[in-house]
């Protein structure tokens, strides 16, 4: 049985291969380093992260990328004997404009080497390669129209200016012939996340509408001809939950279509799940997956009958999904476990380093840069955790802070820090910007700052419980919480300046800055993270 998400916590806009009996997801990573995160498994119930594969300056910097920007919706393909990724590196957001650059790489197997990028074009996001079987190869993305009053984190449909098609020839590396705009999407507007199938001589397409938000849906149409025109779906959606406020799989669209080898038929979709009594999604957009079938009208149909997506679906094989576990990480080694990642820069050597003995952040910019920031982290990826690690760090001025954050980006975090104060000296103190956009104006939760030890480890220690988020540290006795209850939720998607205007998920990890230029160090020596019970 598949339980949906299939991938919990942050795995937005699911782009799903097979390759013989291989299923492979690519998913969205926007400002998190390396680009992309590729999924592996034999039976669609359990998957294993295998590949982030843009990892190096030459494929990707997005150092100055806005916060929500970076990479988008991503393509796998495997045609040819390689493996096609097409993507999107996004380095404007907000306004009339999105400068969205389109590229391509490949690879003769999912783990490398990867190639450096073929640019494509940027008149739009979203893009995807369809490989016919004449052997040609078309592009395909939405187009973005400036001209319209599409900001602020309020879509509009004019913006959402249709789907181009071109063909792309692989030998030449670039575009050629005609582009055409082959698909307005239907009356919901909001047209985005094109994908290409093709059965029985009909190319069927599936785009994302209605806005990554609670009115997410699935739509397909289809065509003789792959440059249209395309006819609606006779229920224009093939998955949506916006007609469904209980559902506990919400905002869900955005997906790809994938055949087993014995023809059975599944199509994946983003999704999320709000907090109970709290339209507030922490986890983030999650990848699920369902069961269709083809009916004899020659449309796809949900297997269910009922385009509200299920927690619960078929598998292809009798296999249960295996149960969380707690993730223990000891920095004893040259490189950094695979959960982990950072934030824009290609340059890691930067802002951490493996000593052998520890995972050593060396203090840069503050809380929210889009440049240099020492953040190595982790994704929340259940509604109740436990994380904790140990560092040991000396600041010399307020200026330097090192500690543990549940983060999202510079207007939405809690961090517990281990910093220097005029009177209490080396002490701990809590910095939050609790969606406080646009000016992330920071909160400063504790009365006063709690003195330390001159020297030595201190452990932190954060726990969620749904909406609900308590730090605590000790130094040698036992666990002491530190400050209030602090709002959980709004380390969420929907938190702060609302669902349409940030697109990754909450994550928790470890954090240092130091905004004195002195670049001071901070030693951490492990990292727990524990999914408890409820």
């Amino acid at each position: 049985m598949i339980v949906n998400p299939i991938l919990p916590g942050f795995n937005p806009d699911p782009s799903i291969c097979r390759v013989g009996e291989d299923y492979y997801i690519a998913t969205s990573t926007f400002e998190w380093y390396p680009g992309v995160q590729i999924h592996h498994s034999r039976d669609l119930v359990n998957w294993r992260l295998i590949k982030r594969p843009l990892e190096r300056a030459s494929q990707l910097d997005m150092r100055g990328n806005p916060d929500s920007g970076g990479i988008w919706a991503p393509c796998l393909s495997h045609a040819d004997g390689l493996f096609w990724l097409v993507y999107t590196d996004v380095k404007r957001l907000d306004g009339n404009f999105k400068d969205a650059h389109n590229y391509i790489v490949t690879a003769p197997s999912i783990e490398g080497p990867w190639s450096d990028p073929v640019y494509v074009n940027s008149s739009g996001f979203d893009p995807s390669l369809f490989h016919d079987d004449d052997g040609r190869k078309w592009f395909l993305n939405m187009v973005w129209n400036h001209r319209s009053n599409s900001i602020g984190g309020s879509p509009k449909h004019p913006a959402f200016a249709g789907i181009l098609l071109q063909e792309f020839d692989p030998k030449a590396g670039k575009l050629v012939g005609e582009v055409k705009n082959v698909f307005a999407g239907s009356e919901h507007g909001l047209v985005e996340g094109p994908h290409l199938f093709k059965r029985d001589g009909w190319y069927y397409m599936t785009v994302a509408e209605g806005g990554t938000g609670y009115g997410h849906a699935v739509t397909m149409a289809r065509s003789r001809k792959i440059d249209g025109p395309y006819e609606l779906h006779p229920d224009t959606h093939l998955f949506t939950s916006k007609d469904a406020p209980d559902a506990e799989l919400q905002r869900s669209g955005h997906g790809q279509v994938v055949e087993t080898p014995d023809g059975a038929v599944y199509h994946t979709h983003l999704c999320s799940r709000p907090l109970p009594g709290i339209r507030r999604s922490p986890l983030g957009r999650e990848t699920a997956i369902q069961k269709c079938v083809w009916k004899e009208d020659g449309w796809l149909y949900p297997q269910s009958g009922n385009p509200v997506p299920e927690v619960r679906v078929p598998a292809p094989f009798d296999v249960e999904p295996s149960p969380p576990k707690a993730v223990e990480r000891v920095f004893d080694g040259d490189s950094l476990p695979d959960e982990f990642q950072w934030l824009r820069t290609p340059q890691p050597e930067r802002i951490f380093t493996l000593t052998g003995t520890a995972l050593r952040l060396i203090g840069r910019e503050s809380i929210g840069s889009w440049f240099e920031q020492a953040l190595v982290a982790r994704r929340q990826e259940h509604w109740h955790y436990r994380a904790e690690t140990q560092l040991d760090f000396r600041p010399t001025t307020y200026q330097q802070a090192a500690g543990l954050t549940a983060y999202y980006n510079r207007h939405k975090f809690h961090f517990l820090g281990l910093t220097w104060h005029e009177t209490a000296g080396r002490s701990l103190t809590i910095l939050s910007c609790p969606g406080e956009w646009p000016d992330g104006r920071l909160k400063f939760p504790l009365e006063a700052p709690i003195p330390l030890p001159a020297e030595g480890p201190v452990s932190l220690a954060a726990e969620v419980k749904e909406a609900e988020l308590q730090f605590f540290y000790k130094t040698g006795g036992d666990w002491q919480a530190v400050g209030p209850v602090l709002d959980a939720s709004v380390i969420s998607d929907e938190g702060g300046r609302g669902e349409h205007a940030s697109f990754t998920g909450a994550f928790v990890g470890m954090m240092c800055f130091d905004t004195s230029g002195s670049a001071l160090p901070a030693d951490f020596t492990r990292f727990t993270y524990v999914p408890e019970p409820g």
